[in-house]
C-alpha cells in the first residue's frame, strides 16, 4: 500500500461527515500516530464539532472494553449510555473490526517504488524518519509493515541514514543477499559483477546469501562479495570514503580495474568489458566524475598498461597494452 501525501492521504475525504471522520482518526491514533498525522489531527481537531465526536467516540470505545477483549463477547455498560448518533455507531463497528484485524496480520504502512534515471541522485525522506540517497541507474522497492522495513535493491546503489527502531529492524534485501539493521548509515552497491556493503557508522550484519554466516561491520568498514568467486572479501575505509558519489565524485586507492568497472557502469549507459588476462587484476588510484565517466577512461592509458578499444555498438573494450 503506498503512503500518499499529507494532503491526499491523510486528509480525510471533506464529504465523509464528522463521525466518520472521527472515527477514521481514532483508527489512525491507535495504530500509526505519525509526526505527519498528528499535526492534521490537531488541526482537525480544532474545530469544536470535531473535538466533541471525538471525545464521544472515545468514551464510546471505553464503554466497548479494551483491545484485548474484540474477540470476545462485549457486555453492555452497566451506567446509563450517552446517546449515540446511528453514524457514530456504524463507525465504531468498523473501527472494531479494522483493530480486531490487526491483531492477526500486520497492515502495510508503506510501498514505494523508485527508478532513478542514467545521471543525478534521488533523496527521499521515508516515514519513519529514515533519510534514503539513491545513486543513478538504480531500480529498488520499499516496504514497511508493523514488524519490519525493507529495501529491496534491484539494482544500482544506496545510501541510508536509517533511523533507530528496536522493535522494527531495516534489511536491505539485494537478491539472496541480507543487510541487517537497527540504527546506522551505511551504502550498497549492487552491480553486474559484485555487492559492496560500506559502512559509515554504527553496525550492520551482512549476509551473501541465506547459507553464509553473517559478516559483521563497523564503522569505515567495508565488505565486497564477488558473485564469480563466491566470496568475501573486508577492507577499512577512510573517514569520508563511504557513499562519497553523493558529492558527485568518487576517490579510489589501489582499487582492482574489474571492480572500478563495475562501479563506473553505474553512470554510463553502454557497457565497458575487460579482454581476458590478466588486466582485470590491475590496480589504480584517482578521481571518478560521475558526471563525466568518460574522462577517466580516457586517462586509463595513461595510468595504466592498457589501451581502449570503441566497439561498433557504442561499447567500450579495455585491453593490454603490448
Amino acid at each position: 500500500m503506498t503512503r500518499l501525501s499529507n494532503r491526499d492521504g491523510h486528509a480525510i475525504d471533506e464529504h465523509d461527515n464528522i463521525d466518520a471522520q472521527a472515527a477514521s482518526w481514532f483508527a489512525r491514533n491507535r495504530n500509526e500516530g505519525g509526526s505527519l498525522d498528528r499535526k492534521a489531527f490537531v488541526a482537525w481537531q480544532a474545530v469544536p464539532a470535531h473535538a466533541r465526536a471525538y471525545a464521544e467516540f472515545e468514551q464510546l470505545w471505553a464503554d466497548l472494553g479494551e483491545l484485548q477483549q474484540l474477540n470476545k463477547p462485549v457486555p453492555l455498560p452497566t451506567r446509563k449510555p450517552a446517546p449515540w448518533r446511528p453514524a457514530l455507531a456504524v463507525a465504531a463497528a468498523l473501527v472494531c473490526a479494522l483493530l480486531a484485524s490487526n491483531l492477526g496480520a500486520p497492515r502495510g504502512l508503506y510501498h514505494t517504488e523508485v527508478a532513478a534515471q542514467d545521471k543525478g541522485m534521488r533523496t527521499l525522506d521515508l516515514p519513519d524518519g529514515s533519510t534514503l540517497y539513491v545513486n543513478a541507474s538504480t531500480r529498488l522497492r520499499v516496504d514497511f509493515d508493523a514488524q519490519r522495513r525493507v529495501i529491496h535493491l534491484d539494482q544500482g546503489q544506496l545510501y541510508l541514514e536509517v533511523a533507530p527502531d528496536k522493535e522494527r529492524p531495516l534489511f536491505v534485501r539485494a537478491g539472496e543477499a541480507d543487510v541487517r539493521v537497527v540504527g546506522t548509515a551505511f551504502d550498497v552497491r549492487r552491480s553486474q559483477q559484485q555487492l559492496v556493503v560500506s559502512v559509515a557508522h554504527g553496525m550492520v550484519a551482512f549476509a551473501p546469501d541465506p547459507k553464509a554466516s553473517a559478516v559483521m561491520l563497523g564503522a569505515q568498514q567495508r565488505a565486497t562479495y564477488s558473485y564469480a568467486k563466491g566470496s568475501v572479501q573486508q577492507q577499512n575505509l577512510a573517514a569520508g570514503e563511504v557513499a562519497d558519489w553523493r558529492s558527485g565524485h568518487l576517490s579510489f586507492r589501489n582499487r582492482e580495474l574489474a571492480s572500478l568497472l563495475d562501479e563506473l557502469s553505474l553512470y554510463r549507459p553502454k557497457a565497458v568489458v575487460l579482454a581476458d588476462g590478466p588486466v582485470a587484476h590491475l590496480k589504480v588510484s584517482g578521481n571518478l566524475d560521475v558526471n563525466d565517466p568518460d574522462a577517466l577512461l580516457n586517462a586509463l592509458p595513461a595510468l595504466l598498461p592498457v589501451k581502449t578499444v570503441a566497439l561498433g555498438d557504442g561499447n567500450i573494450r579495455i585491453e593490454a597494452r603490448k
